[in-house]
């Protein structure tokens, strides 16, 4: 190689080596950004886990999140169910989020000062507790709320559906739900029997793809759970319209309200913010502002009822503060 060629190949392979440090300095400018809320590509991973009834939803979030807004971070969406998630939660290290279908109880409020963490409560969407039953059963589809709530009331002598109506078959009913891991649970214990024992001889289950297969195979079957799991299997499930005491009422996202002809049977659904981590973790906060801007585009298309502009607005402006 000439002394000419030498010279600039040298020369080339120094500006070379000057634009890709310029460029290390720009690429770590962009992730002190990130850092700090700033634009950007941010890294790192967001654990979730909690409520079975919340999990579609957040399932959905959180795919649509690692795809189309940040593929560098990485959201993992759990369903041990609410009271396990929050055992998950609130312990050191935790999970960054627990989905919820019912509010934080007080002993868990006691872990969290115990812990010296900041918990923020989100709510997501208002669900329906839907009845579900076989499609082949075609005398349960109108029911009243007590007659629901005598079938499961451990108290009561309903066994049969004769036992409710004479004319209904002298078949024993056979009683399915989610168990005491779920929220939803909780809130049919506490909500709806108000606190008096189920009966004996409900088939309890973690999972509620496995209620929906047990209805969907015995037509004396009846069980409850969140509407969602309701909607996305109405190929193998009716829902049982209520009488409140002012006409049938079909659970729908139209009659699913804490002010609606449902709303006897709507509860809110939550998940639940370590803030502290949050603080800490730029990728949990940002999945956070995520959620609630995106929140009632995704809540319809899996079986839950969005929320007011209003109440979302105010919880945004709640997270700013973490910023």
């Amino acid at each position: 190689m000439n002394l000419k060629r030498f010279a600039f190949v040298s020369m080339l392979l120094l500006v070379i080596t000057v634009i890709a440090a310029c460029g290390e300095g720009k690429g770590k400018e962009n992730n002190d950004q990130d850092a700090n809320g700033g634009e950007g590509e941010l890294q790192g991973s967001v654990s979730i886990d909690g409520s079975g009834t919340v999990y579609p939803l957040m399932a959905a979030l959180a795919e649509e999140y690692m795809v189309s807004e940040e593929e560098g971070v990485s959201v993992e969406v759990s369903r041990a169910g609410t009271s396990a998630g929050f055992q998950k939660f609130l312990v050191e290290n935790g999970t960054d989020f627990n989905n919820a279908s019912r509010e934080i109880k007080d002993e868990e409020l006691e872990i969290v000062d115990e812990l010296g963490i900041d918990v923020k409560e989100i709510k997501v969407a208002l669900d329906g507790l839907t009845f579900v039953i076989n499609k082949d059963n075609d005398w349960a589809r109108e029911m009243t709320a007590e007659e629901l709530r005598d079938i499961f009331l451990g108290s009561s002598s309903i066994e049969k559906w004769s036992d409710l109506r004479p004319e209904w078959p002298d078949e024993e009913i056979n009683l399915y739900g989610p168990n005491e891991n779920h929220g939803t649970y909780e809130f049919f214990y506490e909500n709806i029997l108000e606190k008096e024992d189920l009966k004996d001889k409900i088939d309890l289950q973690q999972e509620y793809s496995s209620l929906v297969k047990l209805i969907s195979d015995d037509v004396n079957g009846i069980a409850f759970f969140g509407f969602g799991y309701y909607v996305n299997n109405t190929d193998s499930l009716q829902a049982v319209n209520v009488d409140f005491g002012s006409g049938s009422v079909e659970p729908s996202l139209d009659t699913i309200a804490e002010d609606g002809s449902y709303a006897a049977f709507t509860r809110p659904v939550f998940t639940y913010l370590n803030a502290t981590n949050a603080k800490e973790k730029p990728e949990v906060l940002d999945f956070a502002f995520y959620v609630l801007n995106n929140i009632d585009q995704f809540a319809g298309e899996v079986g839950f009822a969005p929320l007011p502009e209003a109440e979302i607005k105010e919880m945004i402006e709640e997270l700013e503060e973490l910023k």
